[in-house]
This record gives C-alpha cells, structure tokens and sequence, in this order.
C-alpha cells in the first residue's frame, strides 16, 4: 500500500503550541503522532468535512486529511506513524528542541515588523534589477513613482497571498508557463462557426499592429475574418500597415473610417462588415494566445447554446516579456458590479450585441463594461476558460500601464453601472472605492426589516461581553434582535450577564439548551426563535468594527439571487482572517488572503471590494429567514465544522 503524502509538518503556536499535519492518507488508515515517548490524540479538524464533500464529488481512495495536535512547552521529539492493517511505519521524525511561545501579542507585532524589515533589501534589489532588464537604466523620475507605490505594497504586507499578485516578481509565472505553454492542433470539430475578431484602430505603430494581426493570423482555428476599422488615423503608417495586410489575406476586412469616432464607433464600424456568427473583441496593440480560437470552439462544441466566452489573460512589455497574470472565476454576477473582471479575451454571439444597438459612445473608456452589463441581462449562458488567452500590451499611457492614467474611463465604468441599476429596477448608489476600476454598491432599502443576530455560546463572558457590547455601541442599523443560545453554561459570570443585557434591552432574548455542544443544532434552534425577516449567524469571540454592518450586509441578502452574505474578517494585529471561502482548497475548503493586511488591494481587488465566493464563513454569516429555511437549515451531523460551507453548496445547487 502506497505511503501517506505529507504536505506540511509544522510546529508553532502564539498561545497554544501546536504540531499542524497535513497529509494524503489512505482512507482505510489513520495517523499516529508520538511526542517523546507518548502517543498524544490528533484532533481531526477536516474529516466530517471531507468526507461530505468526498460524497459529492466522488469517493477516492487517498484523502486529504489535516490534523492538528497540543504539545507541551518542554517537548523534544516528534514522530508521526502510518497506522494500517499491516502494523506501524514511521512517516516523519522531528527534533524540535524547545518551543518557545509568544505570549504576548505585541510580541508577535514586532516579529512582524521586523520580518518586513528583512526584505526591504531583497525588494529593492529586485526593483533595481528589473529596471536594468527592461531598460538598461535606472530608474526615471515618472517610473519611480509608480515603482516606489509598488514596491511599498509589497512590503507592508505578510506576503501570504498569491505571489501572482506582485507585478514586480514573475519568475513563478515564467516558470508556470514553461508547463502550460502547449499549442493545440486544430481538430475536425464538427461544429465550425466562423468567428469574426473585430479591432478598432487608431494611430498605432505599425511593428505593434503587426504584431497584433500576425497573432490572429498564427491562430491554430482557421475559420476566422479579421474585421479591422481605421478611425481616421493621421499616422501614414498606421494606414499603410492596414492596406498591406488587406491585400495579404482575404479572411482581412478594413473599413477606413472618413470621421474619427472614439472606440465604441470605430468597434461598431468593425462589426457592421463581421459576418461572423460570433466576434471575438482585440485591442490594436493586444496579442492572442496562438490557441484561442481553437478553444473557443472547442468550448462551442461541447455547447451549441454558450453566447459568451471569455478567458484569462495576462499582460506583455515592449520587449515580449509576460507578466501579471489575471486568473478569474467563473461568470461572477456581484465581481462584475464591483470591476470589469471579464475584460479580455471575450467571444459575443453576433445577433446579441445587434440586438444591444452595439457599443455606445457614451461610455467610452469603459464601453466594453457597459456592454458586458447589457449583454449578461439577456443571457445566463455564459462559459470561462481558465486559460490564458490574451495578451495585454504595457504602452505607456495605456491602462494596462497604469489604470489611473484614464480616470474618465473609471467614471465612464460608474455612469454604465448606474444605468444597470435604473434598467435591473434596483435602488442603489454607485460608489468609487478610490482604486482604479473598483467599484461598491449601496443598496438602499424602502424599510429596515428585522434582523436576527443568533449567538451560541457558553461561559467566557467577558469574551461575549465584549461581542454584545459592540453590537449595542456600534450598530447603526436600528431594526434588529439580538439571540443567545447558552450551551451548558455553568459560570455565575455568564448568568449575571446574560441577566443583565435581558432586563437592559427589549431585543435581546437568550435561551438556555443543555445538550452536547452542536454548532448546527443550536444555530437551527435560534433560528426558529428568531422573528427577523433575516438571520445573522455570529460567533461569541466577534466584535463589531463598522457601524453600518448590517446596513450593509442587508443590502446585499435583499438581492433575490444571493443566498449567503459574508463579512471580512480580522485577526486582532489586523490582517485577514476571512474575507470569502474557496471549495476545493487545501483539500476541502479553506477562506482566501489568511494573514494578510486588512489595507492590502489583495489579487484584482478581491481585499477591497465585494466579491462572490464559493461560500462564507458562519462566524459572521447573513441569510435571509425563507432561503435557510427552503434547505431546511445548517446539517446537524456536521456538528463542528463544515456546517457552513455545507450551507452555502446547498444554497447555490438550490
């Protein structure tokens, strides 16, 4: 029988030491850890989890498994055993000397500090680097600006996130892409729609147009037209670019366009000669990915009906070298009302954007965002391809460059937004996160409807003291009860509190179960005590930071097709704790940008605008009364973990 995988074997702790393991197990064995010479218990923090999960997705015979053990200050040895039918095999043996705990948490905070301090070095070699890669010089007084802001981000963070994020470190990516970097053949694909890929010009050097057109010339698909408008270019070489690729290649139309009309007329010009069933959208400066017709069809295939496409992307300098991957999810309704995250590269059956009128020139700057809007109304059926497929050229100007250097297009992209809100019948207000591109909504709401705050909990009253006082204090949001469920509590303290908030407000109320402690059961039972239109479901050791949280929060789960709404998270020395969960990470399920700080951007915005998510944690968690209860609530044989992510999968299958 194969051998247990181990991920990671670390020890560490601030309060408690701990040993973390996480490994790939056979599932019909189990893990033995030895501290010196005594075999200790490992708490399995995942198996309930897993398994539920494992159901729905397919049994397999190595599961991934994370355990997590105490140890004690004085410990000196650690040994892990894989335990089966055929006895004992030492997996991991580990000398770790004394542990020493940070006991305090100012402690912690300078450790912090000073980790930082170490690579402000390694940074600025890097940064001196780079520059003398790219430019054979150091750096000029308009790039160090944008380098230095850069370069401080880089810092002032935990560096915990996707490393993809950092513009300035690509050799992860380079080395990602040496392994996905194949050329697919095309293949007699039964169904081969002619795809029409449109591009506006306008005054762009003819070695980047070239360089543009070649790569839709080199696609491995071959049923394609290159459909290019020229807006009244002034630049002769520009027009002489277009008129010796016009003669190369007859799949190649140009319109010369006899009046410069921005970007949405030029684009609608291209599409008016496109006689494609469906246009592919490209930038005069851009490059295709050599396979991105191919995939598109491929996907077309599979699905005759699919009226939009889009794919990754990443961006390209002058001198070829790719860089800032952008890997996005699946079609994300609430993450395209905070940003354009489609983007590039995007396929649109023909007869919809027809339908639409074509792009409008009101919105120029962010005319593909207004179309992406209009077009999302009409159809559900809409695919992604994890694939890099686009190539956004860095020109200096450009807002692939530096988003900031077009901000009428950042208030062309509110203007589109505020005209989604009118035509969808939604009362909102469109507001500028004060990053390029980003975006947040405030619903606003004709009443306040009640709202339910459910709180398990036994003893630390001081902790839950602490959570109450900051509901009372901060919360702006004036319609709502606050729900105690008090899980065999013992200590007078949590009596007397208890006692006191309930004579002290009218819309605190607590109930008392003396049972063993399941977290699904005793949220359940606050749920049918509750009489809110909407239910919140709060951990004890949380404390309100924002007064308009549930204001907020409201907003959202008031959108007919959200299920669950979450809340960012923080640790007390400020860095994230949750801000959204992944399904399928670390094994199961694991929340995004843990440890990072609470002002960091995070990867395209995910730390500073909302976002949808696979699921949301139930420490803070609001849900509206009549959807928890469609899914008949939180699963009772889930009762420590998973329950919630458990919640959210029901939710959205529903």
């Amino acid at each position: 029988m194969k051998k247990v995988q181990i991920i990671d074997f670390t020890v560490g702790g601030i309060k408690h030491p701990l040993v973390n393991i996480h490994c790939k197990i056979h599932k019909n064995n189990r893990l033995k850890l030895v501290v010196d010479e005594k075999e200790i218990p490992l708490i399995d923090n995942e198996e309930v989890g897993t398994n539920y999960v494992n159901k729905l997705l397919g049994n397999k015979e190595y599961i991934d498994y994370k355990y997590q053990a105490k140890l004690s200050d004085d410990c000196k040895r650690l040994r892990l055993y894989e335990v089966s039918n055929d006895g004992e095999t030492l997996i991991k043996e580990k000398n770790i000397g004394m542990i020493v705990r940070i006991k305090d948490g100012i402690y912690f905070k300078i450790l912090c500090f000073f980790r930082k301090l170490l690579r402000i070095p390694r940074t600025i070699c890097r940064v001196i680097k780079l520059m003398w890669e790219r430019h054979h010089f150091l750096i000029p007084p308009k790039l160090l600006k944008r380098y230095t802001r850069s370069f401080f981000c880089n810092i002032s963070d935990n560096n915990v996130y996707e490393h993809f994020a950092d513009p300035l470190d690509q050799e992860r990516y380079l080395e990602w892409l040496d392994s996905h970097n194949e050329v697919e053949k095309e293949v007699d694909f039964k169904y081969k729609p002619l795809i029409s890929i449109v591009v506006p010009v306008y005054n762009v050097e003819a070695n980047i147009l070239e360089e543009c057109i070649e790569s839709v010339l080199m696609q491995s698909y071959s049923n394609f037209e290159l459909c290019l408008a020229d807006d009244c270019s002034t630049k002769k070489e520009t027009v002489t670019c277009l008129k010796k690729y016009e003669k190369k290649d007859k799949r190649i139309k140009v319109i010369y366009r006899k009046k410069n009309g921005h970007i949405s007329e030029a684009t609608n010009s291209a599409i008016k000669i496109a006689s494609g069933e469906f246009i592919g959208l490209l930038d005069n400066d851009d490059l295709l990915s050599e396979n991105a017709l191919y995939e598109v069809v491929r996907v077309l295939n599979q699905n005759k009906k699919i009226d939009m496409i889009y794919s990754d992307e990443d961006k390209i300098a002058l001198n070829g070298k790719r860089y800032f991957p952008h890997f996005k999810p699946d079609f994300s309704p609430d993450s395209l009302l905070s940003s354009n995250y489609i983007c590039h590269f995007t396929v649109l059956r023909k007869s919809i954007v027809d339908e639409l009128g074509g792009f409008r020139s009101e919105y120029n700057g962010s005319q593909d965002y207004d179309m992406f809007l209009r077009f999302t109304e009409k159809t559900n059926n809409i695919y992604h391809i994890p694939k890099i497929l686009y190539h956004w050229r860095m020109i200096e100007g450009s807002t692939s460059n530096d988003a900031g250097s077009k901000n009428y297009a950042y208030l062309a992209g509110k203007r589109a937004l505020e005209d989604a809100l009118k035509r969808r019948k939604i009362k909102g207000e469109v507001h500028l996160i004060g990053t390029p591109q980003m975006y947040e909504i405030e619903y606003l709401l004709d009443k306040e409807p009640l709202v339910s705050i459910i709180i398990p909990t036994k003893d630390k009253s001081d902790i839950l003291k602490r959570c109450l006082e900051s509901i009372y204090q901060k919360t702006t949001y004036k319609n709502y009860e606050v729900i105690v469920i008090d899980n065999n509590s013992s200590e007078k303290s949590t009596f007397k509190l208890l006692d006191h908030y309930q004579k002290k407000y009218k819309n605190f109320k607590t109930y008392s179960y003396q049972c063993e402690f399941n977290y699904s059961y005793l949220n359940t039972e606050g749920v049918k005590k509750a009489k809110g239109d909407y239910v919140v479901l709060l951990n004890n050791d949380t404390e309100v930071i924002s007064n308009d949280w549930l204001t907020k929060m409201v907003g959202y789960a008031s959108q007919e097709h959200i299920g669950c709404v979450g809340a960012k998270l923080l640790y007390p020395t400020d860095t994230i704790q949750h801000c959204g969960v992944v399904i399928g990470c670390a094994g199961v399920a694991a929340h995004a940008f843990v440890g990072t700080s609470k002002d960091h951007f995070g990867y395209f915005g995910r730390l500073v605008a909302p976002h949808d998510y696979s699921a949301v944690t139930a420490a803070c968690l609001m849900v509206k009364k009549s959807k928890f209860n469609e899914v008949n609530g939180l699963d009772e044989k889930l009762k420590v973990a998973y329950n919630d992510v458990d919640l959210n999968i029901r939710k959205r299958v529903l």
